[in-house]
């Protein structure tokens, strides 16, 4: 019998907890400022806008909680989606989560500014990164609850056992309430949604396509 390590087994998953937490220790080690400046997430209009901040993004992580419960939720559901979906498959629904979510962020920021009383509130709010994996963390939720809706999952806090599909309900009613009531928590909340509603969508399409492929060939 061959051993596969669970590296090998998901490459995906591994390669990007490796890379988040050397992004970490880079922003540790070099400066902060000029790092956000170039790979964090600023609205378009900002000076410090760049293209490839929608997927840079990703990478970056506020502080060390913000990176733990991040890096946790890719290892817990990560390892079990790469397996079924195949290596190809789950990069792709990683990054397309992840960077749908920015686009969804980027939208959202015109419209806040649009509202905007003054033009010191526009000009501080240009100024005000994103970053965290959390949007393509909260794609990876959706797929679960998904493909596994019935599956249970035990909460940390509280130490519950909940199914799967209720588990992402939940999550993202809290999301969306907290988008009504506008809550001032530093907090991309449309950003998460974004990122669940990317990977609604790919695994819409995924599933049509692979139903009128059996049904066609």
């Amino acid at each position: 019998m061959n051993y596969q390590s669970p590296m090998s087994q998901t490459p995906v998953v591994s390669n990007l907890l490796i890379a988040n937490v050397v992004a970490y220790l880079a922003t540790m080690l070099l400066d902060t400022n000029d790092m956000y400046a170039l790979f964090a997430l600023f609205p378009v209009g900002s000076p410090f806008f760049e293209v490839w901040q929608p997927l840079t993004y990703m990478f970056l992580h506020g502080d060390f909680s913000h990176l733990f419960f991040n890096m946790f939720a890719l290892w817990m559901f990560g390892r079990g989606l790469e397996m079924e979906m195949g290596t190809k498959r789950f990069l792709i629904y990683y990054f397309t989560c992840g960077i749908g979510a920015a686009l969804v962020q980027l939208g959202m920021a015109e419209v806040d500014m649009m509202n905007m009383a003054t033009q010191m509130q526009v000009w501080n709010y240009m100024l005000t990164p994103t970053v965290g994996a959390s949007g393509a963390v909260f794609g990876l939720l959706l797929a679960f609850g998904m493909l596994h809706p019935n599956a249970t999952i035990m909460l940390l806090i509280p130490p519950i056992p909940m199914k799967a599909k209720w588990f992402v309900m939940i999550y993202g009613a809290i999301e969306l309430l907290l988008i009504l009531l506008q809550a001032q928590d530093g907090i991309a909340h449309f950003a998460h949604l974004g990122g669940m509603f990317w990977g609604w969508l790919l695994i819409l399409w995924w599933q049509r396509r692979d139903r009128n492929r059996y049904y066609y060939n």
